[in-house]
């Protein structure tokens, strides 16, 4: 049988590693000019192992273990990661409806075209904003929730 130790080791190197991925994601997205279809695809390919790296440890480790853990720092590392989860959430409902207008103008297709987003559609500042303060908010909880986990990590297998 595998130890605690070991898991909780296997989860913070997978949690870890998923932030070059979401940083590198994020400057392909604030490097380009234009966001093309290509461009949107090639951010995507490192934005979701990002994810999935931190997602996995999250639903097989952590969730299961949760309720046997309640209490303290545990309970607001919890709360720090449901947040960020739910900000993501916030940050793919104005995604998914960007990528509906922006898809119908052929913008993806035409991306040198020039053309104020705003003016595609009269909710599309509001979706941009969603995803700005999702994305925004996903990652402040999520360097929260990762140094709490961290420290926690450390305070029980490292240093304990």
């Amino acid at each position: 049988m595998v130890s605690d130790a070991t898991i909780a080791t296997i989860a913070a190197l997978m949690v870890t590693a998923s932030l070059p991925f979401y940083l590198y994601g994020a400057w392909i997205m604030i490097d380009a000019e234009t966001v093309s279809w290509s461009v949107l695809v090639y951010h995507l390919k490192f934005i979701v192992p990002g994810l999935i790296l931190t997602t996995i440890p999250v639903v097989t480790w952590m969730l299961p273990r949760l309720l046997d853990q309640l209490g303290g720092v545990l309970v607001l590392h919890a709360i720090l990661g449901l947040q960020a989860y739910a900000l993501l959430v916030l940050a793919l409902t104005g995604i998914v409806r960007i990528l509906q207008v922006k898809r119908d103008a052929d913008l993806y297709e035409d991306p040198e075209r020039e053309v104020d987003l705003d003016e595609l559609h009269p909710d599309m500042s509001a979706w941009r904003g969603r995803l700005r303060v999702g994305v925004f908010g996903y990652v402040l909880f999520w360097l929260l929730a990762w140094l709490l986990g961290m420290s926690q990590y450390l305070g029980r297998y490292v240093l304990g």
